[in-house]
């Protein structure tokens, strides 16, 4: 982590279901190992605060798993695989916002492709991968799918 998380004092990792989640705990385990200190992480689910909730079909709620200690105050970084539009990122800060006030949120992803509908900025990016919009990109990891990968294939057919 970079200087403005203090050495991640006050870090609190959140993963959004379903690969954020493994990533924020792969995050946690190696910040633990250089900062000797433990780095508390969970999930936080979005389900209900999509904008496209009408558009698609039903989804499973996912879980909301925040540490003892909660937010507020913390410097919360949210963790997700692929960010595009940006709109993932928007309901995940509407859903932080009902759990507490943090000092600060940042956004981790692996893969940025661009294309943002929204002014949304990670601050931390694995790998910029510009895309078409008549692309997919599907990240696979081992805790969900059994193998680490990331797939680019074309929209519509299987990535």
């Amino acid at each position: 982590m970079r200087v403005r998380t203090d050495g991640a004092a006050d870090v609190l990792l959140l993963g959004i279901p379903t690969r954020g989640v493994p990533l924020s705990r792969r995050l946690a385990e190696r910040i633990e190992r250089v900062e000797g200190r433990p780095v508390p992480h969970g999930s936080l689910d979005i389900t209900m605060y999509r904008d496209d909730l009408r558009l698609r079909p039903a989804r499973a709620l996912g879980r909301t798993e925040v540490p003892p200690e909660g937010i507020d105050g913390a410097v919360v970084v949210i963790v997700d695989d692929v960010l595009y539009s940006g709109r993932t990122v928007r309901a995940a800060l509407d859903a932080l916002n009902d759990l507490g006030r943090p000092r600060a949120v940042q956004l981790a992803v692996l893969i940025d492709r661009g294309h943002r509908e929204l002014p949304v900025r990670p601050d931390y990016v694995g790998k910029n991968l510009p895309t078409s919009k008549q692309e997919v990109v599907r990240v696979l990891l081992t805790e969900v799918d059994g193998q680490d990968a990331v797939i680019i294939g074309q929209a519509g057919g299987s990535a």
